[in-house]
Parts: structure tokens; sequence; C-alpha cells
């Protein structure tokens, strides 16, 4: 969001600035209005590290410690400055903030008293409609698996099912391998993915098993089974 704070149109007939503008040019007026930028953007206080702002607005130290210093511009404290014009502006504008904050917080605590005021049957209807919604959904889910109609599984309850038996079966590779079939085993539609998935590891498991014995044979049965 950006923020934004007051410029008087006629600050260059301001005397301070007058001399300021007759010493750097707009130069120095546009240094003033930088440091003015960055005084909003940090609470009205900057460190005095003329160096660093000088490098920053692309300007020597001596320019910006004069202009820090010789127009009554800016106040000093130690080793932060400010400026009092920004600083009546920050405070105008907290306030105005903390006023528009409490007649929000009015409105919507008045909204809120109206609502509950208004509060009718429709919305205890609205309610009962959306349980009646959910029961009888469930009420089909219940049916369907009754009937063993099929649901095909989404791929998070997949993997959540992989997870919950600390199987090693890929789940994409499952979902992918079966969409290709139509979710059919043989000539039949499957009837539960969980056993199919069950039956995936154990193939895994004993093929992994298969290789490790091969592996680890002697030479007279590395051309075939050991069984």
């Amino acid at each position: 969001m950006k923020e934004y704070f007051s410029h008087d149109y006629n600050t260059r007939s301001d005397e301070k600035i007058k001399l300021l503008i007759r010493k750097f040019g707009m130069e120095g007026y546009g240094i003033y209005w930088s440091i003015v930028e960055d005084l909003y953007a940090n609470a009205n206080a900057l460190r005095l590290d003329c160096d660093g702002i000088a490098y920053d607005l692309h300007s020597d130290k001596e320019t910006i410690k004069s202009i820090i210093n010789d127009f009554d511009l800016f106040y000093i404290d130690g080793e932060i400055f400010g400026s009092n014009s920004v600083k009546r502006r920050l405070e105008e504008r907290n306030d105005k903030s903390k006023k528009a904050s409490k007649s929000a917080a009015f409105r919507w605590n008045k909204q809120q008293e109206d609502a509950n005021a208004l509060r009718t049957g429709c919305e205890r209807n609205a309610i009962k409609e959306k349980k009646r919604k959910e029961y009888n959904k469930e009420n089909i889910i219940q049916k369907e698996k009754k009937r063993n109609v099929f649901l095909k599984p989404t791929i998070e309850e997949i993997q959540s099912y992989i997870k919950e038996k600390s199987y090693s079966v890929d789940a994409n590779r499952f979902v992918d391998f079966y969409e290709s079939k139509g979710w059919m085993v043989g000539k039949n539609k499957m009837a539960d993915w969980k056993a199919a998935i069950r039956t995936w590891q154990a193939k895994e498991q004993n093929s992994n098993v298969g290789i490790v014995l091969k592996n680890n044979s002697p030479d007279k049965y590395k051309d075939g089974p050991l069984w």
C-alpha cells in the first residue's frame, strides 16, 4: 500500500527554503525533500550519517551537512535528527487514523448488532438445508458402497493410504496404470482400490526378493531361479 504525506504547494516561498535554494539551487531543494521522504518512512528519526546520506542521494558530505545544520529545517538530538514539520504532520495523520479506526469499529459493532437483531428463520433454514444435503450425500456414498459401486480414489487418498501402511508403492505410477486400464482388474471393474495397492506392494516385494536372491546366488544358479 502506498503512503502519502502532505506537501505544501507554497513551500518555496518559505524564507528558510529560499536561503537553501539560493545556496544550493534546485539540487538542494530536491535533497531536502528526499530527506523529508526518508524521515516520513522512518518515524521522523534518521541517524546523523552525512556520508551515508550523501552516498544515497548522489551528493557530497558537506552539502548534506549544511542542509541539515544551517537552515533551521531540521532538529538534531545527539546522533539522530528529525523535522518539526514532519513530526507535526505525523501526529495529525495518527490522530486522523485513530479517529477513523474508532469510527470503523463503531460502524462494525452497529452492523453486528443489526445483523443479530435481524436474524430470522431463513438463517436457521439455511443451516438445516446444509445439514440435509450433507446427510443425503453421506447416504448416497454409503448406498454406493453397499451396492459395491467402485468410487475412484483421489491421488491424495492413495498417497495417504500408502503412507499409513508404510508401503513403497509409487502413487502416481499406480494411478497412471489403472487410469490407462479404466480401473479394470482383468475383465472386471475394480472393487477395492486399497486391496489393489496391497497386491501391488506384495508384487514389488516379491520382485525385489527375487532380484536379491539371484544376485547373491552361486554361479551355478545365475542362469535360472532357485526354485
